[in-house]
């Protein structure tokens, strides 16, 4: 074992400035950090930024405490204390043969923790942890053997004679002793007979006051797996003032920094390349990398391209003015809804509800409010249940709507051909002919939505990709042919009701609602049309958004063009909602 005392004599015999400069000091487990009295004095500074493999140790809270208790004053027959105190506190003690004394008094008012750690340390170095626990596994070990050993017990012997058996005895319990000490570390031996605890890698800083610091900067642990055998945190080091050495750059081109990669010069050596900014999707968070890497699925790049960051999760919420703002639409357009319905219902003996087929209207506003109300199911997080629902639902519910105009449609171009003498249409003017329009029509939707919701059912789904910031949570429609049979359907039941409502536009104005009929199919299939595109180029939420918004904007269409006028009359202008004001033929 060796100590500071040779390595301090180095600057004596060297030129420091020229051969010690930017050289690093690494010692061995046997090299003690520790002074002799004489070397009080002495610079440190060259063992500043030292790296030291020392022997594990724990701090063990007893031992400063046995420490502290240390006096020669207590315990006068210790010459060994007696001799260290003198020796480290320069100090000398008063006996009867030395009466003139000249130098410092030793006192027993000195405390060990004001020395230095290069003189005394207050907590167990290396080389004494090793020692506490060799005790403490001799100990573990011969205890083992005595409670095994029935015919003589080995305590028994200790200090006579111990035969050669007893030591392969106590060679095999030894190997076998496992316990924690006490500082709660578990003390066992590997395969080898090798103590499991390996080295620590400690950084020496010194200071101008000559004292100096352990950092501890990593370990050796042979036990651990290959490559954690050895580990160092470099950015824990403090290097000597004199240490200025760096990684070597090349002569023709600057490191490439984090967020960019290395391009190879053509023609040119392998240390010439050129700094290329990562692409899209891409990083590198290192310096002088090869290659950018991907994130992983659940991070994007920043804008630098030189660290990943979290993706935030996205879904059409009612947390958000978006989602908020729809849901008020939605509750809005539904409240106007009751409110018509319960305006014809209040009205139901007037003229303007019983001349336009009273059940077909109160079967269109109920199908509207169910398509206001079927618009909610697209806001939220979506669900297993919710997914399952919400186009089936909105294609059922769509149906019986448009169904039922294209039902007031027909029973207005009957009527009026029922009115002329000798027809025969009167016979197919009535309630079976509507409602077997409605049933007929919602129930091939209705069939579409089924065949769909049993080979193809939409299910909840996560999109990682189509917006780089974001993860996508939706409703994957399973299939989307069926969903654009659904949409194909809708649109050519709404073409062939505005195609009859336009027909029959220049009918007599008191009983025809074909002309209304025909500007709200043409609101109602210019929403649909501009669905489509705006659907497709929409990403995430938007896209719901984007079909709330056309089911809420068509089905006002349909509310305000048919119903509003109605309501004019039957609320603002009663004189006009009579038998005569109907009958009135148009000149």
């Amino acid at each position: 074992m060796g100590n500071l005392l040779w390595l301090q004599y180095i600057p004596k015999i060297v030129d420091v400035k020229n051969k010690l400069k930017s050289i690093v000091w690494i010692t061995t487990a046997q090299m003690e950090f520790s002074l002799i009295p004489i070397q009080r004095t002495w610079d440190l500074k060259i063992i500043d930024g030292a790296l030291s493999f020392t022997m594990h140790s724990t701090a063990l809270l007893d031992f400063r405490s046995f420490a502290r208790k240390q006096n020669p004053f207590r315990t006068n027959k210790d010459t060994f204390i007696r001799q260290f105190w003198q020796e480290v506190f320069d100090c000398v003690f008063l006996d009867t043969t030395m009466s003139d004394v000249e130098e410092n008094i030793c006192n027993g008012k000195e405390n060990l923790e004001s020395l230095p750690g290069t003189l005394f340390e207050m907590d167990m170095t290396g080389h004494s942890y090793s020692i506490y626990n060799a005790v403490h596994v001799i100990a573990h070990a011969l205890h083992a053997l005595s409670s095994r050993n029935t015919e003589r017990p080995m305590l028994g012997r200790v200090g006579r004679k111990i035969h050669s058996q007893d030591f392969w005895k106590f060679h095999y319990f030894l190997r076998n002793v496992a316990f924690n000490n006490g500082a709660g570390e578990p003390i066992s031996f590997d395969q080898n007979g090798i103590v499991a605890t390996g080295f620590d890698i400690l950084n020496l800083v010194a200071f101008p006051n000559n004292s100096f610091l352990h950092i501890k900067v990593g370990n050796v642990d042979h036990s651990a797996s290959p490559d954690k055998i050895f580990t160092i945190n470099d950015e824990l080091i403090t290097w000597h003032s004199w240490f200025n050495q760096v990684v070597p750059i090349s002569v023709c081109s600057d490191s490439c920094y984090p967020g960019s990669r290395k391009k190879v010069k053509e023609g040119e050596p392998f240390c010439c390349y050129d700094c290329q900014i990562c692409p899209e999707g891409m990083v590198s968070t290192k310096k002088d990398r090869n290659e950018c890497s991907r994130c992983e699925d659940k991070f994007y790049p920043n804008k630098k391209h030189n660290f990943c960051i979290p993706k935030s999760i996205s879904f059409l919420t009612y947390k958000e003015p978006l989602g908020i703002s729809l849901a008020c639409l939605a509750h809005y357009f539904s409240l106007t809804t009751v409110l018509v319905l319960g305006t014809f219902i209040r009205h139901h003996d007037t003229p303007i509800v019983v001349a336009n087929n009273r059940d077909l209207t109160y079967t269109l506003l109920i199908a509207l409010l169910l398509c206001f109300l079927s618009a909610l199911l697209f806001i939220g997080k979506p669900g297993k249940f919710t997914c399952l629902l919400r186009q089936t639902t909105f294609g059922v519910v769509f149906s019986v709507a448009v169904s039922s105009v294209l039902a007031k449609t027909i029973t207005v171009v009957l009527a009026f051909m029922a009115t002329k003498p000798g027809s025969k249409m009167r016979k197919w003017v009535g309630k079976k002919l509507t409602n077997c329009i409605i049933v007929s029509c919602s129930l091939i939707q209705a069939g579409i939505c089924t065949l769909w919701l049993i080979f193809a059912p939409p299910f909840p789904d996560v999109d990682m990709f189509s917006i780089t910031e974001e993860i996508i949570l939706k409703c994957n429609e399973g299939s989307v042919t069926m969903f654009y049979c659904v949409l194909g359907y809708m649109g050519f039941l709404a073409l062939v009701s505005f195609t009859t409502a336009f027909l029959a536009r220049k009918l007599p104005d008191s009983f025809n609602e074909a002309k209304f009929i025909t500007f709200s199919m043409l609101v109602f299939c210019s929403v649909w049309l501009s669905f489509v595109p705006a659907y497709l180029s929409s990403k995430g939420k938007y896209m719901v958004a984007v079909e709330i918004f056309s089911i809420l904007t068509s089905s006002a269409g349909l509310l305000s063009c048919i119903f509003f006028p109605k309501c004019y009359i039957i609320v603002f202008r009663p004189d006009l909602n009579n038998r005569e004001q109907l009958m009135r033929k148009k000149d």
